[in-house]
């Protein structure tokens, strides 16, 4: 099906364009949300009439945007949830989590302004990246964390805080490997005085 866009989409093309979608694409997400127009005679006149009055409106709708983006560049959302000790979440991050962690950071999104490009199942720092316009994305820090100072150490140091033991925290690995040792040491002890009697 053959249409006229009305707004600028990312991968198909800009306002003003004539493109050939998918008639289901058209029909229940494009002419619906006013994203798009069939390519009708009447149609087309209509646009052209309305061209200068919709390139004026995007125009200032764009600078509102890149004004917001700004106020959000480096943005960074914090999220508690329950994970595993290897860091896995117990469910996932939705975009609806990202937008209200955005909202109450000050900044009002929709679900559907945040674009995810995958699911997020772990602990640590992720990059989210949300659509302020149709030709305005902003990356924001999305830090997800299974307490409030976990969360602080994380965005500090870059690093998820797991209950893995890491080359960075030489004294617990110390400390296993005296208990190690010593329950080992205690079991050859007891192996001895069986062989004396």
């Amino acid at each position: 099906m053959q249409i006229i866009l009305l707004e600028r989409i990312e991968k198909l093309g800009q306002m003003g364009d004539l493109v050939n979608v998918k008639t289901g694409y058209a029909r229940n997400f494009l002419i619906p949300q006013g994203k798009a127009l069939r390519a009708t005679k009447a149609n087309t006149e209509r646009f052209e009439a309305e061209r200068a009055q919709r390139e004026a409106n995007n125009l200032e709708l764009r600078k509102d945007a890149e004004t917001e983006a700004g106020k959000m560049k480096d943005l960074a959302v914090s999220m508690v949830r329950a994970a595993s000790e290897m860091g896995q979440l117990f469910g996932s991050v939705t975009s609806r989590d990202i937008a209200d962690a955005v909202t109450e950071a000050g900044f009002t999104i929709d679900r559907n302004q945040v674009i995810m490009d995958r699911s997020i199942k772990t602990l640590g720092l992720t990059e989210a990246r949300v659509r302020l316009h149709p030709e305005v994305v902003v990356t924001i820090i999305v830090n997800i964390a299974r307490s409030l100072a976990e969360a602080e150490t994380q965005l500090k140091t870059g690093i998820a805080v797991t209950g893995e033991i890491t080359d960075d925290a030489p004294e617990a690995v110390e400390a296993e490997t005296a208990e190690v040792e010593a329950a080992e040491a205690g079991r050859g002890e007891g192996e001895g005085d069986d062989s004396a009697s």
